[in-house]
């Protein structure tokens, strides 16, 4: 295939991706050497908790044509998820709700990048048939060992900030990522943004956990979206309190960003709440029977954990709440049936809301 031909090409994957609904499409070569080092030297020091599965397929994370053969450049896409009509901050502010990270107020993102990037590809194999061209390629969103932040940010999608997301001027941060492997040799696009942080240190400070061993270092063991979502045992006592009523993800260090005065509410219907999971009463959601939470969250990001950390999370929100009749109440009834997980952290919320001891909780610095 001939230059003309190949640049012809990336202009129309741009095209294509934005006609499939993706907000920007970048090409990047597959050279993530640098990147490789700081990954192996980050789980060196144990800041993956016990997420294991972020070293166990070595060097295929950074060097892309070992996962999929014949890989010489990736097609990053970037989609918008930011709902509409969500407030955070009152959430946050108020006891009695449940915080839902924003990402997974809707249905589940996998399946649907998955299914664009498919027709992308797609629209890609066409073309070079026409050509007589053999194209070869491989869709991932979050769904195999690809550093997704660092072909973005070679792409041109953003810069890496001190949260340690990807952030676009233009954009924000409320935003999924997915890439296209592939064998063609395209022209790359112009990447490695700026950093354009700054002094800002909000992101670091803001932190209810203080999980930021410093910019762009994160110990995902303190942060509250793994104690809340990967983590499958007890969260340690000294998170829970911090935790407030975040009980799926946290958004914090993305809601102060100065950057996300520019994230625009997402279009996409799959993405927008539903079941009010984006101002949901705490004592109604540790209420659902186990057939109830299956049945609402069905096609959720939140189904994944299943419902025993859910009621674990949830235990631990209304622990940090107000002590009420109907809470002690629920509480003491679901100690009859709780499993050992869920009966550790109904037992701390029981002696919290006994003990009638005051919150220290760092929500105020979201304002």
């Amino acid at each position: 295939m001939t230059e003309s031909l190949l640049a012809e090409l990336a202009d129309l994957i741009k095209l294509w991706g934005r006609e499939l609904g993706f907000q920007q499409v970048g090409i990047t070569d597959c050279q993530l050497e640098e990147d490789g080092e700081r990954l192996r030297a980050w789980i060196d020091k144990g800041y993956h908790a016990d997420m294991e599965w972020m070293g166990a397929h070595g060097e295929k994370r950074w060097r892309p044509a070992l996962l999929e053969e014949g890989t010489v450049r990736a097609i990053s896409v970037r989609l918008d998820y930011l709902p509409p009509d969500t407030q955070p901050i009152k959430v946050l502010k108020d006891s009695s709700k449940a915080y839902v990270s924003r990402y997974a107020n809707g249905r589940d993102y996998h399946k649907l990048i998955r299914k664009r990037l498919a027709s992308l590809a797609k629209k890609i194999d066409a073309f070079c048939a026409e050509q007589g061209i053999d194209s070869k390629g491989r869709a991932f969103t979050d769904s195999a060992p690809v550093m997704e932040r660092a072909l973005a940010r070679k792409a041109g999608l953003g810069w890496v900030g001190k949260n340690c997301l990807l952030i676009n001027s233009k954009a924000g941060s409320f935003f999924f990522l997915g890439e296209i492997y592939t064998n063609l040799p395209l022209p790359v696009d112009e990447g490695d943004f700026a950093d354009e942080c700054g002094d800002c240190v909000a992101c670091l400070k803001v932190c209810p956990t203080d999980a930021f061993i410093g910019p762009r270092t994160l110990d995902a063991g303190r942060c509250i979206s793994y104690l809340t979502i990967e983590n499958k045992g007890p969260i340690p006592e000294e998170f829970r309190e911090p935790i407030g009523n975040r009980v799926f993800g946290c958004d914090d260090c993305q809601t102060i960003c100065p950057w996300n005065k520019f994230a625009k509410p997402t279009a996409e219907q799959d993405f927008h709440p539903r079941h009010g999971l984006d101002n949901g009463e705490l004592l109604a959601l540790f209420n659902w029977s186990e057939e109830e939470f299956l049945r609402k969250t069905e096609g959720s990001p939140i189904r994944r954990i299943g419902y025993e950390r859910w009621q674990r999370n949830l235990a631990v929100a209304l622990g940090n709440g107000a002590a009420s009749e109907e809470v002690f109440e629920s509480l003491e009834q679901s100690r009859q049936t709780a499993t050992p997980l869920v009966l550790e952290h109904i037992d701390w919320a029981l002696a919290r809301l006994r003990s009638g001891r005051k919150r220290k909780r760092k929500i105020k610095r979201v304002t």
